[in-house]
Parts: structure tokens; C-alpha cells; sequence
């Protein structure tokens, strides 16, 4: 039964002002510049680093319905796509600031839902106009005028755009490690010391016995043909690896089919006088300043474009992409290897040394190996009290007879490397490593199905299942090596690869000497590759730096001083007309305030004003040149070709980057929006709180007690 409740429908409506207090934390997170923030857990006293909304929400306890309830919001938001979440976040709080002065104003609240509600669907409209698709993206993004450092050498000549050739990229690793059949690799005379690119690159993976192979990098004046790009390339020396066992086991005809399609077009004169691939340009207009992430994801698309010369596919494919951080390195040390990447205890390090050399044959569970582990959907009998499972009448422990039973069943098949999706009973796993059988527990249901493909394992829910059939043979495994060719150890946990012949699994090592800042990197790569591919998917993008923002500021104005309604919705049209007049200025005024008030933040967090006073200031600058050019989005996309609507003064980024204009994703921006004013508006119509459970005595001792009414 309810215990007690409160009017929260007042003028100084008590969830709006909750929403705006919780989203306040987050302003600081908004624009490319931002600033960290410590969360401390005061149970452990250990602190991590964030810079996302989705990892503030997470650390906060969330004691009110409101904080709840935008929780819910944040996490709806990244389980679809991954970014938006700093968007969504601050105008939850522009707008709840700005709907409770509408209450101050005594607009009703079926006013305010009504016109707010057609103000932004009639923003989202309004925007399309600045909608790029892709296939333009290369025109808009790639300028003759401005060029990065990143691709330009000292002769003043283009170098390759790094999407051409996963290989020749210095943050990728390449397989080298037994003798296969040659495949050929182009590799030119370096000539110029600025292009960041095309470094020389030392593998560092030379296990089973073979030395390290020095493959120079390619020249300024080399590049190579991606699928739909329409990038060419001049003549190269071609030099051929002999101990590469991944690109070669991918399948012979496919490699050296694409290499004779680079061939073909080494002869001929560029096609594309800026030297670049638009894919390439799309992706570090989508970094937002992640300079270690950019590289990582040229080389993750660069071998998947490889790839795609065989499936045919175009687009970023997430699941066969794993991230691994290795504690201790400095973070130039970042790279990207074939293969998995794991961490692993001493003593499984010990026992991958013994595997060097060896094939290994390799085991897929599908759950957790665990005595007590039963298959989702398992139902004992109801009637029915378990006292022991598996009596043994020779006395002992009933584990241990679980243990060495699990045990044989391994030996017996000979298995050499397990992988399992769920948790390892830690005593299952020393024995397996005293049989010398590795044992990886928590490896995602996408590193599985990638070893079955190549290897023909079959994966087992429980060890009783296994039969010969299931075993899949042609895994190896070996210690991870850093980009200097030294092997890693940590001491507590040790870095170590796990491959097979053909797979396509690719790990994205993340380094970092600081532990607090392991879980930061991580999401601002996984950020970047999921923007990367819902542009892909979307098939368009938008400007970024404000210039989305800037137009519905400017359009929600204009709609403002127009006598007429904003549009048709039925639930506008329900309400009396001279009394939504009334009131339908005040409203669109104060979503506008929102916008406002969001570009201004993003000014301050850009070091481009010293105030949120000047850069509202800015803003209206903007807004009076916008109007008296005629057509904003004309006005703004001209800005955005200049290199940004709201480029000016100092610029805090490094020189390489400036040059490079913002793109944001389309689907993921409006739907932030969305689901921010869903959310106030949803929080603004509730018109009581009301408490259940044993907290009479809290609520009488609290400071807000007389608001509060016992039933």
C-alpha cells in the first residue's frame, strides 16, 4: 500500500529540477575539448577516469524516480548506438531549466508538450537540408586548400591516405610466424620523415623460430585501390613475405587476385588530385580529436576493406572486432593485431611459452565451466531438495570427482586450448594448466564463432558433450609482443594472442600506463567505431561543430515570431487556438533557449569564449549573419566548407587536426534529441511521487517532511 506522497506538479516542479541538477554534472563532456572527471568508490578507495555520460550515469546512485528514469534514457541511448549519450544529457537539463520557466509563467502544461513537441519534430524536418551523404562526403571533406600533416610529407608530395593498405600501417601488427606460400607486399622508398603513416615498420610477432621481418614503408608517391574509392597508385617495388601465415591462409586466390587489381592501376595518373580516400577523411571527421583511436580504426578499416575485395561487403564489421587493455605502456604503443588478444595469469603464460611451435587443438564452450553451471531455460524439479549431484563412495570431496571427471574428458580428446564465453572454476583451471591445457574464461560469443569458422569447432554447452567432431584443430598461441618486438610482463597479468589460420578477428591492443585511465580509452575507440559505422549505415552524415544546433536555433526563432502554428499535429489542433497563441511563443522561445544554451557550452568547453555570456553573444552573431544572408543553411553549410560554422579565435587543437572538419551522425543526434525532450516532457507530466515501503521514519526526519503527505 502507499505509504505517502508529494505534489510534484508545483511551479518549482521537483523532477524537472532533479533532471536539471543530475544532467549538470555532464556540460563538461560536450564539444571535442573535454574534461575528465575522477569517480572515486569509497568501499575500495580506487578511482577511474571518465569522459562519457554513459559511464558519469553509471557511477551515480540514483536514489529519485527522475534519476531513474533518465538513467533508463542514457542507457537506451548507448545500447543502440554508442554515442549521443553527452548530447542527450545536457539538454535533458537545458530543457528542464527551460520548461520550468515556463511554469513560472503559468503556461499550462498541455501547452508546453503540445508546441515543444512540434518545435523539434519541425527541427528534425528542418535539418535534412544539411544531411551529406557519403558519396559526397569526399568533396565536402577533402579540400585542396587545407591539407593534414598527417598526409603530407616535407617534398610537399601526397603520401597514401593509410586506408589503402592495412600492412603498411605503423599501429598494425602482421602475423609472421611460420613458413607459408609468398604474398606479395607493396613497399616503396620512404621519402619523407612528417608522413605519420607510412613509418617504417619492424613486425614484432616472430615466433616459431623465424626472425622478424623488416618490411619498409610505403613512399609519398604510392597507394592502393579500395573498393568504391577510386584511388589509384603509381608504381611500387613489390617485395613478397614469406612468413606471413595470416594473409596467406585468408585464401591465395583472393590476395593475389587484389594485388593484380593494385597493379593494374599503378601505371596510371592519379584519379583524385587530393591523394585520399573519402573513407579515410569520413573517419577523422568522425574522431572528434581521438588521434590514438583514428589510427587504430585507419587499420581496422584498411584490412577489413581487404577483405571486403572477397565478400563484398563495404561496411564496418563490428563483430569481428575485440579491444584488449594492456596496463604499463605508454599509449603510443596502441596497436592493432590479428588475432585475440587476452590477458592471461603467469602461469598460463608459462604454458603458452611450452605451445610454442604446436598446433593446438581447440574447444568452444558456450557457457560457464563450473560445476554448478545449467543451461539457460533449466528447470529442476520443484518437488524435489538436491543434497548431492554425484555421490562418491570412496569418500572425498565432491568437487574433486567433478574436477578430474571434466579432466579426463579433456585428455582423452587431446584438447590443447579451451575457450569459454562465461567464468572457469578456478580450481578446473589449475588443473587443466598442471595437464597443460590453456584455458580462456569470458571471451565474447563473437571471438567464438570466428574460431569455429576457421578452425570447424563446434561449441558445447556442458564437457559431457564433447565428441571428436566438436574439436577444431589449426589454433596457435603465443605471448603478445609490443611494437619494439619485446614480449610484455606485467607481472600480475601477461598479454597473450590467440589465432588460427583465415580469421578475421582483429584486436585493437589499448595501452596505457595509467590504470584509472584502462575503461577511457576503451570507449572513446569503441565511440569512434560505432559513429564510423552508422555513417556507413545511414549512408549520410551531418556537420558538425554546432552547425546542426545553430540551424534549429535559428529556425525555432523564426517560428517564434510567426503568428501561425509550428505544424498539423491533431493534439495541437485539440486545444483552443487563441489560447495555444497565448502561450506558443513563450514555449518555442524556451526550447530555443535549449539550443542556445547547448552551442554556448560547446564555445566555452572549445576555449572559443571565456564565458557562457560571450559565447552567447557569439551565437546571436552567428544567428544576425544567418538571417541576413538570406538562408541559414546556407549560411552554415558555406561555414562548414570554411572548416567550421564556429571556427574562430584560438584553436586548442595540434596543427595536424585543424585543418579537418567535424561530421556527426544523423540517426544517432536526432534521436538524442528526442529522447531528451520525450523524457522532460514525460517527467513534466507526472503530478505526484508516491512512497512505498518501510521509510516512514526517514521521510519524518528528512528536511522535506511538510512536503509530504502520509496516508
Amino acid at each position: 500500500l502507499p505509504m505517502a506522497f508529494r505534489d510534484v506538479n508545483a511551479r518549482r516542479h521537483i523532477g524537472l529540477q532533479q533532471l536539471s541538477s543530475l544532467a549538470s554534472t555532464g556540460r563538461t563532456f560536450l564539444g571535442p575539448v573535454k574534461s575528465h572527471k575522477f569517480i572515486v568508490d569509497e568501499s575500495t578507495n580506487q578511482s577511474t577516469l571518465i569522459c562519457s555520460a554513459v559511464r558519469l550515469i553509471e557511477s551515480l546512485d540514483f536514489t529519485s524516480a527522475a534519476g531513474q528514469l533518465l538513467n533508463e534514457t542514457i542507457q537506451a541511448q548507448n545500447k543502440e548506438f554508442k554515442t549521443g549519450m553527452s548530447t542527450l544529457l545536457f539538454l535533458v537539463g537545458a530543457w528542464s531549466n527551460a520548461v520550468v520557466e515556463c511554469l513560472q509563467q503559468n503556461v499550462p502544461v498541455p501547452a508546453i508538450v503540445s508546441v515543444m513537441s512540434e518545435g523539434l519534430n519541425s527541427c528534425c524536418e528542418r535539418v535534412q537540408c544539411l544531411q551529406i551523404p557519403i558519396h559526397d562526403v569526399k568533396k565536402e571533406l577533402c579540400s585542396s586548400r587545407v591539407r593534414p600533416k598527417a598526409f603530407e610529407s616535407k617534398t610537399g608530395q601526397l603520401g597514401r591516405d593509410g586506408l589503402t593498405n592495412a600492412r603498411n600501417l605503423p599501429c598494425f601488427q602482421r602475423d609472421i610466424s611460420a613458413p607459408e606460400e609468398a604474398i606479395p607486399i607493396n613497399s616503396c622508398s620512404h621519402q619523407g620523415e612528417d608522413c605519420n603513416f607510412n613509418k617504417c615498420l619492424v613486425s614484432p610477432l616472430a615466433g616459431f623460430g623465424s626472425a622478424a621481418s623488416l618490411v619498409e614503408a610505403a613512399g609519398d608517391q604510392s597507394s592502393s585501390v579500395l573498393s568504391g574509392s577510386g584511388v589509384t597508385a603509381s608504381s611500387c617495388i613489390t617485395r613478397k613475405l614469406t612468413h606471413s601465415r595470416h594473409f596467406s591462409t585468408l585464401g591465395k586466390s583472393c590476395f593475389q587476385n587484389q594485388q593484380s587489381v593494385f597493379q593494374g592501376y599503378l601505371s596510371g595518373p592519379p584519379a583524385d588530385p587530393c591523394g585520399c580516400c573519402g573513407l579515410g577523411h569520413l573517419a577523422m571527421a568522425l574522431s572528434h580529436g581521438n588521434q590514438t583511436g583514428i589510427k587504430l580504426l585507419q587499420s581496422i578499416a584498411a584490412y577489413q576493406q581487404e577483405r571486403a575485395e572477397c565478400s563484398g561487403s563495404s561496411q564496418i564489421n563490428i563483430a569481428e572486432i575485440v579491444t584488449c587493455c594492456v596496463l604499463g605502456l605508454p599509449e603510443s604503443y596502441s596497436c592493432v593485431s590479428p588475432g585475440f588478444v587476452t590477458l592471461v595469469s603467469p602461469e598460463q603464460a608459462t604454458l603458452i611459452k611450452h605451445f610454442a611451435d604446436k598446433p593446438l587443438r581447440i574447444l568452444l564452450v558456450d557457457g560457464d565451466l563450473t560445476e554448478q553451471y545449467r543451461h539457460l531455460g533449466f528447470n529442476r524439479p520443484s518437488n524435489v531438495r538436491t543434497i548431492l549431484e554425484h555421490p562418491n563412495p570412496q569418500g572425498g570431496r565432491a568437487g574433486d570427482v567433478w574436477l578430474s571427471r571434466m579432466s579426463d574428458i579433456l585428455m582423452s580428446f587431446e584438447v590443447n586450448l579451451v575457450l569459454v564465453k562465461g567464468n572457469v572454476c578456478e580450481n578446473f583451471m589449475e588443473k587443466c594448466i598442471a595437464s597443460r591445457i590453456l584455458v580462456i574464461g569470458c571471451v565474447a560469443r563473437d571471438v567464438l564463432c570466428a574460431f569455429g569458422a576457421v578452425t570447424g569447432a563446434q561449441a558445447v554447452t556442458y564437457l559431457s558433450q564433447l565428441n571428436d567432431s566438436c574439436v577444431g584443430k589449426g589454433a596457435w598461441a603465443e605471448l603478445w609482443k609490443a611494437s619494439d618486438g619485446r614480449a610484455v610482463d606485467l607481472g600480475e597479468l601477461v598479454p597473450a594472442r590467440i589465432s588460427a589460420g583465415g580469421i578475421p578477428l582483429l584486436t585493437a591492443v589499448l595501452t596505457t600506463a595509467l590504470p584509472s585511465k584502462a575503461q577511457l580509452l576503451e570507449d572513446q575507440f569503441w565511440a569512434l567505431l560505432y559513429r564510423l559505422r552508422h555513417a556507413l549505415k545511414d549512408g549520410k552524415v551531418f556537420p558538425g561543430g554546432g552547425a546542426v544546433e545553430l540551424l534549429c536555433l535559428s529556425h525555432i526563432q523564426v517560428l517564434a515570431e510567426q503568428p501561425e502554428r509550428p505544424g498539423n499535429c491533431t493534439a495541437v489542433e485539440e486545444l483552443p487556438s487563441a489560447w495555444l497563441a497565448e502561450h506558443r511563443s513563450i514555449v518555442l522561445q524556451a526550447l530555443a533557449s535549449g539550443w542556445k544554451r547547448y552551442l554556448s557550452v560547446v564555445l566555452c568547453n572549445m576555449a572559443k569564449a571565456s564565458s557562457e555570456l560571450e559565447a552567447g553573444a557569439a551565437v546571436d552573431h552567428h544567428l544576425q549573419k544567418a538571417a541576413a544572408c538570406g538562408s541559414p543553411s546556407a549560411y552554415i553549410l558555406e561555414g562548414f566548407r570554411r572548416g567550421g560554422v564556429l571556427r574562430g579565435g584560438s584553436d586548442p587543437f595540434p596543427d595536424q587536426v585543424t585543418g579537418l572538419k567535424v561530421c556527426d551522425n544523423v540517426a544517432a543526434k536526432t534521436e538524442a534529441w528526442r529522447r531528451a525532450l520525450d523524457l522532460v516532457l514525460l517527467v513534466l507530466q507526472t503530478d505526484a511521487e508516491i512512497i512505498t515501503g518501510p521509510r516512514r521514519d526517514q521521510i519524518l526526519n528528512s528536511p522535506v517532511s511538510s512536503e509530504f503527505m502520509f496516508l
